[in-house]
Parts: structure tokens; sequence; C-alpha cells
């Protein structure tokens, strides 16, 4: 007899996954699952054990990194997660990712097909081989449709947060705050330009992430403007209080006219708003707001009614508790109505949700704004992973119709780890309306800031009792 059977028999016993028992249908069956499963749990490893070896160093080589990269972003997210987030909210990270994962769509799909042959279907049970082949097509999608699915993700995020947000340096906080100008805009067709129906300024603790809201009723008048500013060398007394303003009727000279003021009247007041990431309506609403509360505003926002409506479709509509019954008319001189959103418990769509924001029949200004700010709080408690993550495609496509801002992109790590934070907390709201003593048609400026100010002030922290 001569060696050649007997080097054959020594390298089978020794190798089985290498030179198995052809003849066998059952080893060849236990060997073909072996191989598929490895494929899937440790791509690379069945070239490795059974076919090209160099195909399979490079396909191992391949999932050992990816698993270092998975283990160093939870190491990093576990000690530095601003770092982490930053790194994944910027464009040119997410576009490397996107060709990463690309890269390894097609990597999967190569080691599958390879697997699928060296498993040699013919060989195995007949019984088995549907299953086999079924569960390598399985495992193939599973990998490389998932790795296709990420890069589809990175590459419209890359797009979203470049078309809303503007690139530009961090900023440091103020007085330990950021405070963003939020600007709710109510553009109509019987309207010339637009004009903010929701104005607010949530002030953020840099630390903590307590987050307090100060609502700005839209007729508040006679507001001073910042020393320096364009508008309080055009307003010294406050806005309207002498002869009137630019816009409006003499007596209507209110806060969110200031918007329409400068955006039709008055762009030159801020030449540089555009190039900043900002518009010169916006910039003055900025100022208007700097001189009620008395803070310095880094951001703003400005957010499309009709852009919110989509978002929270995007969102599978929100839930909030309805205190009494809200109208939803029929045309837009909010007088005719055609139906009603009842009290309690309600899961609205973006149209109802939009509508119980800006209902005006039989009801005050102030109330919109409570109706308002009980919205974005729901929005802002159901904005989470889980809900973004499994709606992220309508959401990025609402999100883009919904907010212009002057957030730098940078800043959008740091910013998203914070409304972690503010999740957590109780919102505080601070409203100038007459229920907290305030007349916004004849404003006390110095009573407002104290209320702003003491619902900024940090909680006193309790003394430790005396030992006895």
């Amino acid at each position: 007899m001569s060696a050649y059977p007997s080097f054959a028999n020594a390298s089978s016993a020794a190798s089985p996954m290498r030179f198995p028992d052809a003849g066998s249908s059952t080893v060849m069956t236990r060997r073909a699952w072996w191989l598929v499963v490895l494929n899937f749990l440790i791509p690379g490893s069945p070239q490795v054990l059974a076919g090209n070896r160099r195909l399979g160093r490079f396909g191992l080589g391949c999932t050992l990194t990816l698993w270092a990269l998975a283990v160093l972003a939870l190491v990093v997210w576990l000690i530095w997660p601003d770092t982490l987030l930053t790194v994944a909210t910027n464009s040119i990270t997410l576009w490397i990712a996107a060709l990463l994962l690309v890269f390894y769509a097609v990597v999967w799909v190569v080691l599958s097909l390879d697997t699928l042959r060296l498993v040699r279907l013919v060989r195995t049970k007949p019984s088995a081989r549907g299953w086999i082949a079924g569960l390598t097509t399985i495992a193939m999608i599973a990998l490389s449709g998932t790795a296709a699915y990420g890069a589809f993700v990175a590459t419209t995020t890359s797009s979203f947060l470049s078309s809303v947000f503007v690139a530009g340096p961090t900023e440091d906080p103020i007085d330990g705050r950021y405070n963003i100008l939020l600007l709710g805009a109510d553009t109509g067709a019987d309207r010339e330009g637009t004009r903010p129906d929701s104005i607010s300024v949530v002030s953020i603790d840099a630390e903590t992430g307590q987050a307090v809201t100060i609502g700005l009723p839209r007729d508040m008048k006679y507001f001073p403007f910042p020393e320096g500013s364009p508008l309080a060398a055009v307003y010294p007394e406050g806005y309207g209080a002498i002869d009137g303003c630019e816009v409006g009727e003499p007596d209507g000279c209110q806060l969110n006219w200031v918007y329409s003021e400068v955006d039709l009247v008055s762009p030159e007041m801020y030449p540089n708003a555009v190039n900043e990431g900002s518009e010169p309506g916006v910039e003055g609403m900025r100022s208007a707001a700097e001189g009620i509360t008395g803070l310095t505003i880094q951001y703003y926002a400005l957010v499309d009614m009709q852009g919110f409506s989509d978002l929270i479709d995007a969102l599978g509509g929100v839930t909030i508790n309805v205190p009494e019954d809200v109208p939803i008319h029929a045309d837009e001189t909010f007088t005719t109505v055609a139906e009603w959103i009842p009290a309690g418990e309600q899961h609205l769509d973006g149209y109802h949700a939009l509508w119980y924001a800006r209902s005006r029949h039989d009801t005050s200004d102030y109330d919109r704004m409570a109706r308002q700010r009980q919205l974005q709080d729901a929005v802002l408690q159901q904005f989470n992973p889980a809900n973004v993550l499994s709606k992220f495609q309508e959401i990025a496509k609402a999100g883009t119709k919904v907010v212009n801002t002057d957030i730098p992109q940078s800043m959008l790590g740091y910013f998203t780890q914070l409304a972690m934070k503010t999740k957590e907390l109780p919102m505080i709201n601070v409203e100038l309306v007459p229920d907290n003593g305030v007349d916004p048609l004849d404003p006390d400026y110095d009573y407002i800031r104290q209320l702003i100010a003491e619902a900024l002030a940090p909680p006193p922290t309790e003394e430790p009792a005396p030992a006895e």
C-alpha cells in the first residue's frame, strides 16, 4: 500500500474541517453547520479552517478590527461620551463610517458566498441542504444588509446635519449656562413674510442640564434693547415707545413685529446675519429677547410650525393630557369651528397637535402659550434613542423642513449629552404672563428679570447638621 493514503488519512484526522471524510454525509452535514455558524459569528474563520487561508486571514483581520473599534467606542462612551457624540455627529466622520460599512458589506458577501462553496452542499444530507443554504443566505443578508443600511443612515445623517447646522467653533457657556432663543414661525398666505407665533428662551445649566424655559408673550410692548445694538439706537426708550414703529399700527408695536420690521424694512441693521447662519429678522428677535430677559443668547432655533407637524407625524404622534376641549378651525379667520380635540389623554397626529398649539377660538394668547409649552415638553420626552433610530429617515426628512439654527455642528455632541441630562430633570417654566404678575402691555422689566434670576438660581445646598 502506498504512503499517500496514509498521509491523507492522517491529515483528515488532524483537520476534519479542511480534510473531511467526503464520503460521509453525516460528517459533511455536521461540518457544514459548523462553517455556517462560524461564518456568522466570526467571519473569516471558515476560510482559515477549511478554505483559502489568505482570504481567511484577511476576513478574520477585518472582523477583529471591527470588534476592536466597537470595544474602543464603548470605552470612549463610558469615559468620554461627549467626545464620541462629537465625532459621531461630524459630517466627515459619518462619510468615513459609511465607506467603512460599505467595505464590510462587500467583505461579508464575499465570505458568505465562499463559505457556501466550502460547505459542499452536494455532499451533505439532502434533507439539510435547503436549511444550510437558507441559513447562509439569511446570515449574509443580516450582516451585509445591516452594514449597507448603516452606510445609508450615515450618509443621510451627514446630509441632514449639514443642511440644518452650521460650521463653526464651539462656544463656552456664559455664567455657566447656554441660552437659546426658540421661535415658532407662523407663516401664512395672508401674511407678508414670517412672523414668530411662539417665542421663548431656554436657559440650560452647562453642568447639570437643568433647563428653564422663559415664555415671552408675542404681544409684549415697550421692551428695551441691549445697549450698543442697532435697534437700541432706533428705539432708545423701548420698542415703539416714541412715535411707534416701522410696521403695523402705532399701538401694535409688539414683540413678534420686530422680526417683520428688521426682515422687511431694515435688514441692513444686521449685514453679517446670513453669513453667520442666521437671518436679520432673527437677530432682531435675539436682541429683543436679550433686552427683555437680561441674558446673553448664544444660539437660536427657528421652528416652522408646519414642519413641526411633519416631525410629530414622523415620531408617530404625541400623547398629551388635554385639560379642556380645544377647537380646530375651519379657516384662517379662527372663528368657525370644524371639530374639537376633546379633553382627556389624547394621542395627536401632527395636524391635530399643530391646531392644539395654535387654536385661538374663545381663548387667550396666554392659554396658547401654555399649550405650546406642554406640547414642546411632550415632544422632548418622546425623543429617545429607540424612537429616533427606528424612525430616523422620516425624522430626518421632516427635520430639514422644521428648523433653522446657528448651533454649530461641533456643539452637537455636547448638546446631545446635555439633553440626556435635561430629560431626567423637571422642566422649569417661567411664563411672563399676568398669572405671574407680568402685564405684557405695560411690563415691569426689573420685576421680569427678578423672576428670571430666581428661576435660574441653583437650589440652595443643605448644610449638614452639626454633630452632637
